[in-house]
C-alpha cells in the first residue's frame, strides 16, 4: 500500500504493534510529520526513560581510512516507483548503497525495504518518523529509535547499528540514546549535494565529483527530488575516473579506523611557539652536496583527491617515493588523503596552515601558522611529520629563518629545480623541459599538487626521462642527511 501526503488521505495497515504503540508514546506528536493532533489523539503516560549516562554514542560524519572506498547513503524511503528506480540505477551502475530508513515507512511497505537488502544494500535507522529531534525529550528520542530498529528488524531481519536524523543534526541526547540503545554510531555527511534545494542531477554529480573523498559519506534522500535517480551515473562516473570503490557503510566502518586523540601520538608537540628565537641557528637547503645521481621530488600545497590520487598512481607505477610540503588547511579538511600519502611510503612535511607570505608575518603569527600546521598534519597521519618547512613562495629572510628555526625547524626545505608548474599557462613540457635541463645530483625538484594544472601530464614523462639520464629517487629528509 502506497502511502500518500496528506494525514487525511493516509489509510495505513499497520505492520507492528510496535508502531501503533509509537502513536501515543510520541507525545504532542503527528507520528506523520511532527504536527499536533491533539483534537483527535488520545494519548497514554509517556514511558519514562532513566537518562543514559555512560559515553555518548561516536559521531560519523566521514571514516577515517586511506583506501579507496566511500559510501553513498540515502535518506527516507519513498514510493515504490522511485524506489525501484533508484535501486535499478545502482544496479546498473554496480553501487552497493547504505539506505537510512525511517521505521513508520518500512512498516507502511516493507516490501520496499526487503527489496533494498536482497539487492546487497545496507539498512539503517533514520528514527521512526523523522521527527525533529531538537523538539523531543530524551525518553521520546529514545523511543524514535528504539522503536525503528525494531520494526526494522520484525519487518526484514535487518538489525540496524547506525542512526542519522532526518537532516543529519544531532543533539547530545541523541548520542545519549543511541549509545543507551548499543548502537555502533550517528552517522551525518561529509558530501551533501542538497538535492533538497532541487538541483538537476549534473549539478548533484558535479557537486560529489568536486568533494568525492576517501572515506566520504555522500547523502541524498530518496522522496524529495526525482533528479536523485539520474545523478546516480554521474556519481558512478565520478568515482570509477579516480579509481574510487563505493561500499556500504557498515563495510566502510569496518575497513577504517579509529584516529587517536592529538595528544596520544607521539611528536605532536615537537613543533613550538618559542620567542627566544633571536640566536637560533637555521639552514637553507637548495641541493644536496653528493656525487651520486640522486634527487628528491617534492610537491607544495594541496589539491582534490582526484589530482592528488593520480599523483600517487603516478609515483607508485614508478616506484618513487616523494615528500609532500602540505597546506594544512586543505588537509583539515580532508585528512584521509593526508594519511594516504604516508600508507604510500611517501613522506609528509609543513608548508604553513594557511599559505602566507612568512616575511609578512609577526614572528608570533608565523610561530602559531607553523604549530597549528603541525599539529594538523601530526593528527590527520597519526604520527609524527618529518622536521621539514617550505615557506609558501620561497620567500623567506634572516630573522623569518630564525623564527622558523626557534619552534623546530632547523632545515628549511627550498629547492633549486622549479618550473612555474603552478601557472596553468605553462604546458606539460615546458614542465618536463624544465625539469630535464636543470636537474643535477642532488637536486630538489618542486612540483604542485594544485587543480587544474599540467603537472599530471608532465610527471610520467619527467620520471621517465631521469630514469634513462641515470637518476634514482629519494625522499629529501633522505637526500640531505647523505
Amino acid at each position: 500500500m502506497r502511502a500518500s501526503k496528506g494525514v487525511g488521505k493516509r489509510n495505513l495497515i499497520f505492520k507492528s504493534v510496535v508502531v501503533m504503540m509509537a502513536f501515543g508514546l510520541l507525545s504532542g506528536c503527528s507520528m506523520f510529520g511532527g504536527k499536533e493532533e491533539a483534537s483527535q489523539t488520545v494519548e497514554p503516560p509517556v514511558e519514562k526513560i532513566a537518562r543514559f549516562t555512560g559515553e555518548k554514542s561516536k559521531v560519523i560524519p566521514y571514516v577515517y581510512t586511506a583506501r579507496k572506498e566511500l559510501s553513498l547513503t540515502f535518506n527516507g524511503m519513498g514510493d515504490e516507483k522511485m524506489m525501484t528506480q533508484i535501486l535499478n540505477e545502482l544496479d546498473a551502475n554496480h553501487i552497493k548503497a547504505t539506505f537510512f530508513l525511517p521505521g513508520m515507512r518500512v512498516a507502511e511497505e516493507p516490501n520496499i525495504a526487503r527489496d533494498i537488502l536482497a539487492r546487497g544494500h545496507d539498512i539503517q535507522n533514520n528514527t521512526l518518523n523523522q521527527l525533529d529531534m531538537k523538539k523531543l525529550s530524551y525518553d521520546q528520542i529514545y523511543k524514535e529509535i528504539e522503536l525503528s530498529n525494531e520494526v526494522i528488524k520484525k519487518e526484514t531481519g535487518a538489525e540496524p547499528h547506525f542512526i542519522r536524523t532526518r537532516s543529519g543534526d544531532y543533539t547530545d541526547d541523541v548520542r545519549l540514546a543511541a549509545a543507551h540503545l548499543g548502537m555502533d554510531g550517528v552517522v551525518t555527511y561529509n558530501i551533501n549535494p542538497k538535492d533538497r534545494d532541487m538541483k538537476d542531477a549534473k549539478a548533484i554529480g558535479d557537486y560529489v565529483k568536486r568533494y568525492i573523498s576517501r572515506g566520504g559519506i555522500v547523502s541524498l534522500n530518496t522522496d524529495i527530488n526525482p533528479e536523485v535517480i539520474p545523478s546516480i551515473k554521474l556519481i558512478a562516473k565520478a568515482a570509477e575516473d579516480i579509481g574510487y570503490k563505493f561500499v556500504p557503510l557498515s563495510e566502510l566502518v569496518k575497513n577504517g579506523g579509529e584516529r587517536k586523540p592529538l595528544e596520544q601520538i607521539p611528536g605532536y608537540d615537537a613543533v613550538k611557539v618559542n620567542p627566544n628565537y633571536q640566536n637560533a641557528k637555521y639552514k637553507l637547503v637548495y641541493k644536496a652536496d653528493t656525487n651520486k645521481k640522486q634527487v628528491a621530488l617534492t610537491f607544495d600545497d594541496w589539491g582534490s583527491d582526484k589530482t592528488v590520487t593520480k599523483i600517487l598512481d603516478i609515483l607508485a607505477e614508478h616506484d618513487v617515493k616523494a615528500t609532500f610540503f602540505l597546506r594544512a588547511a586543505g588537509v583539515e579538511n580532508n585528512p584521509n588523503l593526508a594519511r594516504a600519502m604516508v600508507e604510500g611510503g611517501h613522506d609528509v612535511a609543513n608548508h604553513s596552515y594557511s599559505h602566507p607570505v612568512v616575511t609578512t608575518l609577526t614572528p608570533e603569527e608565523l610561530q602559531e601558522d607553523l604549530v597549528k600546521a603541525h599539529q594538523v598534519i601530526t593528527e590527520a597521519i597519526q604520527q609524527q611529520p618529518v622536521m621539514l618547512f617550505r615557506p609558501p613562495t620561497g620567500v623567506v629572510d634572516d630573522q623569518t629563518g630564525k623564527v622558523i628555526a626557534a619552534v623546530g625547524y632547523h632545515n628549511i626545505a627550498m629547492y633549486d629545480v622549479t618550473t612555474l608548474d603552478w601557472d596553468n599557462k605553462n604546458k606539460a613540457s615546458d614542465i618536463v623541459n624544465g625539469i630535464m635541463t636543470k636537474t643535477e645530483n642532488g637536486s630538489v625538484i618542486l612540483l604542485h599538487m594544485l587543480d587544474d594544472i599540467h603537472t599530471i601530464e608532465a610527471l610520467p614523462v619527467a620520471l621517465e626521462g631521469l630514469k634513462k639520464k641515470g637518476y634514482t629517487f629519494v625522499k629529501m629528509a633522505d637526500l640531505i642527511k647523505e
